[in-house]
C-alpha cells in the first residue's frame, strides 16, 4: 500500500474528473442509466469525492479491490469513438440488492445533500445485480403511490406517475451513486442536458454494464462509469470541432489506465500509417479490444494526421465496426 505521501493516480484522476464541467459521471446497465454532468460555470459544491448542483450530483467511494479501465471504443459509422473510465470490481464484490420488486427503503440517509436525508427512497425492482435503481420523495401523494405498488413489479401506471411528479431518481452501486434532481422528459421528448435518467424495459439488459470491446475481464463489472470531455463531441452527443487538448489528455489517461495489449496494437498503427505502410491483414488483432483500439486510432488519425493513401487503404481494409458501443454505453 502506498504511504501517505505517494502519489495515488487514481484519487488525482477522480479529484481532477470531478472538477471538470466537461466530465460525466455514469452508473447502470443498458436499459437503464443514471448520468450527472454539468454545465460550465454552474454553480456547483464539491466534497470529498463528490460534486452537487441543483440538477443532481455524483459521489464516488471507491473499494480498495476496484480495478480503474480506460478504453475507447468506435460508435457509429460516421468516423466517432466513445471514450471512458471503468470502475470496476469482481462480479460478486459488486452485487447489490438485486429487488424484482417495489421495495420501500426508508430514509435515505446516505443522501448527497443533507436536507435530502429525510426523503424516502424506494427499489424500482428492476433486478439490476449491480444497481440499485430508485426514486426518492417526500411527496405524500407519490409516497401513497409507491406504498400501493410495494411488493409488485414495476407497473406503466407507476411509471406515467413518476414521469408526471418526477421525484428525485436515485442510482446507488458499490463504488458510489448518481443522484438526479431534475425532472423527468416526457416521452417524445429530447434528453435534457445535464442529470437525466434512461429506463427502457424493453431494451434492459440486467448484466451488461459495459461496452462488450472494452478491456473488461469476464470477472469483472463495471461499477461507475467516466466519460471525460470528448474532443470531438460535446456532452449531448453533437459533433464539435476537434479538440487536441481533450484528445491529447484522455490519451494520458490511457497510457496509466489502458489495456497494454490494446495500447501496443494502437502505438503500431500509428507507427505505420505514418511511415506509409498498409496493413498486414495476418497481424490484425484477433481480440475485440485490440481491433476496437485499432478501429479507433484509424479515426482518430483523420483528425490528427489527416487524410492520405495509406490510411485510406487501412480504413478500408480494417472492419468499420470492431468494438462498437453498446447503445447505453
Amino acid at each position: 500500500m502506498a504511504g501517505p505521501d505517494a502519489a495515488d493516480p487514481v484519487a488525482d484522476l477522480v479529484e481532477a474528473q470531478l472538477a471538470d464541467a466537461g466530465a460525466t459521471w455514469t452508473i447502470g446497465v443498458t436499459g437503464a442509466v443514471a448520468e450527472f454532468s454539468r454545465r460550465p460555470g454552474e454553480p456547483a459544491a464539491r466534497g470529498p469525492r463528490c460534486v452537487v448542483t441543483g440538477r443532481g450530483g455524483v459521489r464516488l467511494e471507491l473499494p480498495d479491490t476496484t480495478e480503474v479501465i480506460a478504453y475507447e471504443v468506435p460508435s457509429g459509422p460516421d468516423n466517432r469513438w466513445n471514450h471512458a473510465v471503468a470502475f470496476c470490481l469482481d462480479a460478486g464484490a459488486a452485487r447489490m440488492a438485486a429487488r424484482t420488486v417495489v421495495t420501500a427503503l426508508g430514509p435515505d440517509e446516505e443522501a448527497i445533500r443533507p436536507r435530502d436525508r429525510v426523503a424516502v427512497r424506494y427499489d424500482l425492482g428492476l433486478g439490476i445485480p449491480t444497481v440499485d435503481a430508485c426514486v426518492r420523495t417526500a411527496d405524500p401523494a407519490l409516497r401513497e403511490a409507491l406504498d400501493g405498488a410495494a411488493g409488485e413489479p414495476m407497473s406503466d401506471e407507476l411509471v406515467a406517475t413518476l414521469v408526471r411528479l418526477g421525484p428525485h431518481r436515485v442510482f446507488a452501486g458499490r463504488c458510489g451513486r448518481v443522484e438526479v434532481f431534475a425532472p423527468i422528459a416526457r416521452p417524445g421528448t429530447p434528453t435534457p442536458d445535464g442529470p437525466h435518467t434512461h429506463l427502457h424495459a424493453d431494451r434492459l439488459r440486467p448484466t451488461h454494464t459495459h461496452p462488450d470491446a472494452a478491456p473488461i475481464g469476464p470477472d469483472l463489472v463495471s461499477c461507475v462509469t467516466l466519460h471525460p470531455a470528448h474532443p470531438v463531441t460535446d456532452a449531448n452527443g453533437h459533433a464539435v470541432d476537434f479538440d487536441e487538448t481533450r484528445h491529447a489528455a484522455f490519451q494520458k489517461v490511457l497510457d496509466t489506465f489502458g489495456d497494454p495489449v490494446a495500447g501496443a496494437h494502437k502505438a503500431m498503427t500509428i507507427a505505420a500509417v505514418r511511415a506509409g505502410v498498409g496493413p498486414d491483414l495476418t497481424m490484425l488483432p484477433r481480440d475485440p479490444a485490440s481491433r476496437a483500439a485499432v478501429a479507433v486510432t484509424l479515426r482518430q488519425l483523420l483528425h490528427t494526421d489527416g487524410p492520405s493513401p495509406t490510411l485510406d487503404v487501412w480504413r478500408t481494409r480494417h472492419p468499420p465496426d470492431a468494438g462498437l458501443l453498446h447503445p447505453d454505453g
